[in-house]
């Protein structure tokens, strides 16, 4: 009895040491776990599940265009609010060449994107390390996003190589069809009155920037044969103008607002119009010219995008309701009343500001209702600006993408659509 009594005694003595040893190294280990949590607190999104999902997305954003939305669109798609670095003009001077545009007009064609809730000014165009701490703490950014094209550094490095590393990197698809650089050769097939220097200087560099084909069934300025507008490698489908479009119609007792125009190469001076002109009612909506009556009013080589580019451009800005795919030139009575205008704007900075002396007015009919504004235009930028910013510093430009080209060729070589999400 006294031997069992013993080894029972023994038992619990084992036991009690074994449990002591568990509670100290739990406590050890729970103390540790707690340490490291408070160390490193970039970690601590993963834990809140309540917290909105933010990610980040950075980028030059030059001459911005309907890739660059679509970018956006599909990298707000992957969290619930999307964050955006523009990148500062020192940055792309050092590894691109000089920008195009300068930061302020980009902060603004970045800022107007629907999808874009965030916005940081002269962000870096590597992601370095200080920077990346910085999205993670400072921003709450839970992952960083490119498209899937390769973005390499002067180096040849990978410039989100530590965003793959640390495992906060998602990639999304890039938009076909189009590129800045590509846009810069169509721009270069608008000039023709130059010397025949220039000319030769011009065209070497269309065939290094402009990959696309040229219709030959529009008439030259010169009333010739000649070559017309490059014709996009873009496909429109109702699905991308669907994920474009807001979707939502007026309210019957909405006040809509009209403007029209081309809206060739959206630019900064067109976001700011348009942002004044939805400030007017409760509705905006904008009428975009066709490709022929764009190139009837501006010459041969106009549009530079055509008519479904612009068009998801300007759906993609967020001071716009609805758009008209193919506005006609002239403001009829039927189409005010169709749409039941109430008002409807014209800027005082538009390569078409002589309309009134036109023997057929397109205004005639808004005027004569009293419908019609003439409203301030906040910038004095033209698609016309933008070409002459090109051509005036074109050796630049083409040191800038001569890098770059090559590889656009081969990435778009076996590709015809618009690549979906």
């Amino acid at each position: 009895m006294g031997s069992e009594a013993g080894d029972l005694s023994e038992i619990i003595e084992k036991s009690a040491r074994t449990i002591t040893r568990c509670l100290i190294g739990g406590v050890v280990i729970g103390v540790s776990a707690l340490g490291f949590y408070y160390a490193f607190p970039l970690e601590k999104w993963r834990r809140n599940k309540n917290k909105p999902i933010r990610v980040y997305m950075d980028g030059c954003f030059d001459m911005m265009h309907y890739g660059h939305c679509n970018a956006l669109r599909q990298a707000r798609n992957l969290g619930d609010q999307l964050v955006v670095g523009v990148v500062s003009d020192a940055e792309i001077t050092a590894n691109k060449g000089p920008p195009v545009t300068p930061l302020n007009e980009r902060m603004i064609m970045v800022s107007a994107v629907k999808w874009v809730d965030e916005v940081i000014p002269d962000a870096p165009y590597a992601i370095t390390e200080e920077f990346m701490k910085k999205l993670f703490v400072e921003y709450n950014i839970d992952y960083i996003i490119h498209g899937d094209d390769p973005c390499l550094l002067p180096d040849g490095t990978d410039a989100y190589a530590l965003a793959k590393k640390a495992g906060r990197y998602k990639q999304i698809k890039r938009t076909e069809g189009v590129s800045s650089t590509d846009i810069v050769g169509r721009m270069l097939l608008c000039m023709r009155e130059r010397s025949s220097s220039d000319s030769q200087s011009h065209s070497s560099l269309q065939r290094q920037f402009s990959h696309g084909h040229r219709t030959h069934s529009q008439k030259s300025e010169d009333g010739g044969s000649g070559s017309g507008t490059r014709i996009s490698h873009f496909l429109p489908t109702s699905r991308r103008i669907v994920q474009f479009s807001n979707g939502k119609g007026p309210r019957p007792d909405a006040r809509i607002v009209y403007i029209d125009g081309a809206f060739d190469l959206f630019h900064a001076g067109h976001v700011e119009i348009l942002r004044l002109a939805r400030g007017l009612g409760d509705f905006l909506l904008v009428g975009i010219y066709t490709d022929q009556t764009v190139s009837a009013n501006r010459g041969a080589h106009r549009p530079i995008m055509n008519l479904h580019e612009r068009s998801l451009s300007v759906l993609a800005c967020r001071y716009v309701d609805e758009v008209i795919i193919g506005a006609p030139w002239e403001v009829s009575k039927d189409m005010i009343t169709t749409f039941n205008i109430s008002l409807v704007i014209h800027g005082t900075v538009a390569e078409d500001n002589d309309f009134q002396k036109e023997n057929c007015n397109p205004y005639a009919v808004p005027i004569s209702m009293d419908i019609l504004k003439s409203l301030e235009s906040p910038l004095d930028i033209t698609t016309s600006t933008i070409i002459r910013r090109i051509v005036s510093n074109h050796e630049a430009y083409q040191k800038r993408n001569e890098r770059k080209a090559e590889s656009e060729r081969r990435y778009y070589e076996d590709k015809t659509f618009v690549s979906g999400d």
